[in-house]
């Protein structure tokens, strides 16, 4: 990883190295939010499943 940094620094592409790590840094952030928002979407599905097995279990029936 030393070896491609210095390459880079050699031949003056430090906006390519900063760009790249931003690129990264987003890419990662984002991945790690799809992650919780599947998560989330999970958690709230089987919220509505207990909830409706409830109301079904001791709802009102004539």
């Amino acid at each position: 990883m030393n070896d491609v940094i210095s390459t880079i620094i050699a031949r003056g592409d430090l906006a390519h190295l900063a760009l790249f790590l931003w690129a990264s840094s987003a890419s990662g952030l984002l991945l790690a939010t799809l992650r919780e928002l599947a998560a989330a979407n999970r958690r709230f599905d089987l919220f509505v499943r207990e909830l409706s097995r409830f109301n079904r279990q001791f709802g009102d029936e004539p």
